[in-house]
């Protein structure tokens, strides 16, 4: 029985900064211990064993790459200062180190793709042991995109005797109260439409990179977050929110769950793409599909999703293949609004913002996932490319974007106005 992989996957730039993050700080210093201690990892062939010196309490895994790797988190396990083999069939190397008190992560450097199957724990509970499955790249990234999976320990160990352990009692603080709302700007108008926009990445993500001009996707999205926002408190048409003001880190969940908690009547997520083919340029807007249009959509889908994996900690908490998740029919109507929106935001921004001639793509992105909030990706320009980097992060190049944005935003809702009249009327 193979794992029951549950999550997301990645591409190159956004990617290989994540897996740069991914690990760093959870290998770095090992904590010995006698109770659960690592005692070996064995290979044998396509079959891999770790051994504990005593019972441990668990385990999950997930898949790393760039380079390819395969992380598992032991709970209730510490990690010891034993040197650890490698070298063999498909594992490179490996490596351990401890993630928290109670949890130890092993990591087995790969030199060639393969997935762990038939994971179980011996019935003690001291050991674990899977087999490697080899899988073409292509594969190797699909089991990404699944996730972690859990490998749940014996029943039988719920008898054994509790272990020893220091404790300290602190105070329980109050349960946290979740992100804080933005403020909304613009006219003191309730009836008017709510806009929020959302400067994708942030804090310890920067997203995509510009490594010759210095380019980060975090800072050019707020800085574009922050004129279109200017632009639309100017007309006074609309009330406006930016799900972030400053440089800090928001869940995917979170960014959508500010408009929703907001009622807003559309989601804006701001981005800046990055490419291999450094002459890719132009603007693309992304809608929710259950089914990527092109394979580079769902390559943006991976990267985008995969923004909340931090060391290899799924920070979302979303169960589920995001592609394949079922969709109300309120869902569906708002679906059907972004496309329109899509198409709107392309005429009337094409003035001011060169866009791809494919500038219309599909995507399972879960930035997009409100269910009742027409909801858009606006993918400005590519920060890989030298031109698009120098205008996404340009005063003039900004208030372009801001200008094409706010008029496609001003049709949108006269369009609605208008359709609701005429249904009064009739």
């Amino acid at each position: 029985m193979e794992f029951g992989w549950t999550a997301k996957a990645s591409a190159l730039h956004k990617r290989r900064m994540l897996n740069s993050f991914a690990l760093a700080g959870a290998l770095a210093v090992s904590t010995p211990g006698t109770a659960g201690g690592i005692a070996a990892v064995d290979l044998a062939g396509d079959r891999v064993t770790l051994r504990f010196d005593e019972a441990v309490d668990g385990a999950s895994a997930f898949l790393l790459d760039g380079p390819q790797r395969i992380a598992l988190d032991i709970h209730g396990a510490q990690a010891s200062a034993r040197g650890l083999g490698g070298g063999e069939s498909a594992i490179a190397a490996v490596r351990q180190g401890q993630l928290n008190d109670e949890t130890a992560r092993v990591v087995l450097d790969l030199s060639s793709p393969v997935v762990p199957a038939d994971a179980r724990f011996a019935a003690d509970g001291k050991s674990l042991s899977f087999s490697l499955k080899s899988v073409s790249d292509a594969g190797f990234r699909s089991a990404i995109g699944k996730g972690r999976s859990i490998i749940e320990a014996p029943d039988t160990m719920a008898a054994r005797p509790p272990r020893r352990v220091h404790s300290i009692t602190v105070p329980i603080p109050p349960a946290a109260k979740g992100v804080a709302l933005p403020p909304i700007e613009g006219p003191r108008d309730a009836s008017r439409p709510l806009v929020v926009i959302d400067a994708g990445h942030g804090g310890h993500d920067p997203g995509a990179l510009n490594k010759d001009l210095a380019r980060r996707e975090k800072d050019v999205t707020l800085a574009i977050a922050r004129a279109i926002r200017d632009q639309l408190v100017r007309t006074g048409r609309v009330r406006v929110a930016l799900t972030r003001d400053d440089d800090r880190f928001l869940v995917l969940q979170e960014r959508y769950g500010i408009a929703r908690r907001l009622s807003a009547d559309l989601f804006i997520s701001i981005h800046a793409d990055a490419a291999e083919n450094i002459e890719a340029q132009g603007a693309t807007v992304y809608t929710l599909s259950e089914t990527a249009s092109d394979r580079e959509a769902a390559r943006l889908a991976a990267r985008e999703n995969k923004a909340d994996i931090i060391n290899g900690v799924n920070l979302g908490g979303q169960s589920g293949d995001v592609s394949s998740i079922l969709i109300d029919l309120t869902q569906r109507e708002s679906m059907n609004i972004s496309s329109s929106f899509a198409q709107l935001l392309q005429r009337e921004a094409s003035p001011y913002v060169p866009f791809r001639s494919a500038y219309h793509r599909f995507a399972s992105l879960m930035v997009l996932k409100a269910p009742d909030i027409p909801s858009v990706l606006f993918e400005t320009g590519y920060i890989s490319n030298a031109a698009d980097a120098e205008f996404l992060s340009s005063r003039e190049g900004q208030g372009k974007i801001a200008r094409g944005v706010a008029r496609a935003i001003e049709v949108h809702f006269a369009r609605k106005l208008a359709m609701r009249g005429s249904d009064v009327g009739g």
